[in-house]
């Protein structure tokens, strides 16, 4: 799976934030916690639900064909007990580009592989693939967010006035549905 995210940051800025691990701990999905052991591996505790299958992955990050700040591979591997376990990575590629305004901003281009196997792969490839693919999307759309929030401005347009953690999170169904001029109810 193959895509890109435009940043609205330098691209110094967005390598600092890929070798972050508080950084990463927030942008991961289901991430319970991240350990930096070297300048590049890091311990990773990551709860998922893939269909039907929720596990607990306990597993190892290693960062290899470093080119700062030009770029990485990110690769990772964990047990999940029962369930099975997973084994991937992502090639990522940060290129400098010039914003709208003239301000540094970043194309983040990434090549993302994974492989499962036990019960997990019992799942079929159909809904592994579509999971990794919503997985990785979430991953760098949040990246984005934290690396580059929202201009103030665009702060108070937010829902309630209020950004991060404390905004109420609204999901595509309340979206759609939702009354006009009436907040929907936090998404879970």
């Amino acid at each position: 799976m193959t895509d890109s995210q435009r940043i609205a940051a330098p691209r110094e800025t967005v390598w600092a934030a890929l070798n972050d691990p508080e950084v990463l701990k927030q942008c991961i999905p289901g991430c319970q916690e991240i350990e930096k052991t070297s300048d590049t591996e890091m311990t990773a505790k990551v709860t998922l639900k893939i269909g039907p299958v929720k596990a607990t992955f306990n597993g190892k990050v290693t960062l290899s064909d470093l080119d700062p700040p030009n770029g990485y591979v990110i690769s990772g591997e964990g047990a999940g007990g029962a369930a099975g376990h997973a084994k991937g990575s992502a090639k990522v590629d940060l290129e400098a580009v010039e914003g709208a305004d003239g301000s540094e901003e970043t194309i983040l281009h990434y090549d993302v592989k994974a492989q499962v196997g036990g019960k997990i792969a019992q799942l079929g490839g159909r809904l592994i693939d579509a999971t990794a693919k919503k997985l990785a999307g979430e991953f760098f759309t949040k990246f984005g967010e934290v690396v580059a929030p929202p201009p103030p401005e665009q702060e108070g347009e937010a829902i309630s006035g209020t950004s991060g953690e404390d905004a109420p999170k609204k999901g595509w169904f309340s979206g759609v549905f939702g009354k006009k001029g009436k907040e929907a109810p936090a998404a879970e």
